[in-house]
């Protein structure tokens, strides 16, 4: 682990983040004690399953957040929506 004075992560701090992005881990300090650590990010568990349905082809991906292919529902017989609608109105 890096040791980061705070004076020199505030005015490198893109520098920093990169290092950090990278895999690296810094231990920020304030006058030489310790009073932070900047470590990579963990995967969050639920972005395993949203992943997972899209290399199913369940779900895509198109840079941001995944949408997923929900079942659409099935209507049978019965009269048009608008008409109930409309007949609701009155």
């Amino acid at each position: 682990m890096t040791k980061v004075g705070v004076r020199d992560l505030k005015a490198r701090l893109s520098h920093h983040l990169k290092r950090v992005q990278a895999g690296e881990t810094l231990v920020v300090t304030d006058r030489g004690r310790e009073i932070a650590t900047l470590s990579p990010a963990k995967p969050a568990p639920d972005h395993e399953w949203a992943w997972r349905m899209v290399r199913e082809g369940r779900a895509r991906w198109n840079g941001g957040k995944p949408v997923v292919k929900a079942p659409r529902a099935r209507l049978r017989g019965g009269p048009p929506l608008s008409q109930t609608v409309l007949e609701d109105r009155r």
